[in-house]
């Protein structure tokens, strides 16, 4: 039998021990890619990294599958101080409108350009931005597969885009441009898109192999139309107010881990991009080559026209 002073020493040594475990810092981390994407092991070597360097001061609560909500929601939850990280990108043109040439049209045609891009000058004015006007701290950034347009009949010219009704981001450029190009655009959270196309609400959306193959897609479309009309990049972001919150050690922990995760993510994107188009063609999806120059062309003037001058001035750079 255990005496009471040793209960009372026994149990106070329990609670010592779980006060001693306790996280200093817990950071809420929530986006819209489910657990197969590479940007769910991408968020799952940034909380090892931050958790183990740590000690265990910081904490990470990952929030896959729009958790959290919406990409917008978890945006106003971050500038409200009730999450703390997501991984967004163009959507932040509603606030710092720089942030649309992440993801413009035909803009960029390699990695090697996109990259050269955002590791400099462009890169540097758009963060800036993105920080300065929406409160988030852009600690990564992760290459996006090229924009692919799927759907239930083949398009192979803009001609073919008459009538149909396509899912598009809450992103003004992209309602414009493809408006120009004859479709129905119809802003949507990404959440809504699988049930949508399954109603016939929606006839297609554009979105990276990826998106298509972890969202399945492959179940309620047949043709991936590679018109490869966006090639961006997105940012893991953290709320500013947050991050100057840590003392001094945790936040250079957070950086570091943030880069960690930035390496990580890269070095999966070239293998998993090989890879998704047998998977995809497996899964009963064809592929079809449409006439790029014709969607280029049509495109590249629907932008300049919807672009601001001070948007118009950094795509010149770009």
């Amino acid at each position: 039998m255990i005496k009471p002073i040793m209960k009372v020493a026994v149990l106070s040594s329990m609670l010592m021990a779980s006060m001693s475990y306790a996280a200093d810092v817990t950071l809420k981390f929530g986006y819209p890619a489910n657990e197969d994407n590479i940007w769910h092991k991408a968020a799952l070597k940034f909380k090892s990294v931050a958790e183990t360097n740590s000690d265990g001061r910081i904490e990470v609560k990952l929030y896959p599958n729009e958790q959290l909500g919406k990409e917008m929601d978890v945006i106003n939850s971050i500038q409200l101080g009730t999450a703390d990280m997501t991984i967004t990108g163009e959507s932040l043109q509603n606030w710092a409108p720089k942030a649309a040439l992440m993801a413009v049209p035909y803009a960029f045609t390699s990695s090697e350009q996109l990259k050269k891009a955002v590791n400099g000058e462009v890169g540097k004015e758009i963060s800036d931005q993105i920080t300065k006007r929406t409160g988030l701290k852009p600690i990564a950034w992760f290459e996006r597969g090229s924009r692919h347009l799927t759907s239930n009949r083949k398009i192979l010219t803009p001609s073919d885009l008459d009538g149909l009704k396509l899912r598009v981001p809450n992103v003004p450029l992209f309602v414009k441009t493809w408006q120009a190009l004859g479709a129905k655009p119809i802003p949507m959270a990404f959440s809504e898109v699988f049930t949508a196309l399954q109603q016939s609400t929606i006839d297609g959306q554009e979105n990276p192999l990826s998106l298509i193959n972890s969202a399945s897609f492959y179940e309620v479309q047949k043709y991936v139309n590679l018109t490869g009309h966006v090639r961006s990049w997105i940012y893991v972001v953290i709320g500013q107010s947050k991050l100057n919150s840590m003392p001094a050690d945790l936040r250079a922990i957070v950086l570091d881990a943030g880069q960690q995760m930035q390496t990580f993510e890269h070095n999966m994107f070239a293998s998993d991009e090989a890879k998704l188009r047998t998977i995809l063609e497996d899964r009963g999806m064809e592929f079809v080559e449409p006439d790029l120059k014709a969607f280029k062309s049509a495109a590249q003037k629907a932008v300049q026209e919807a672009l601001s001058s001070e948007q118009l001035e950094l795509y010149k750079k770009i």
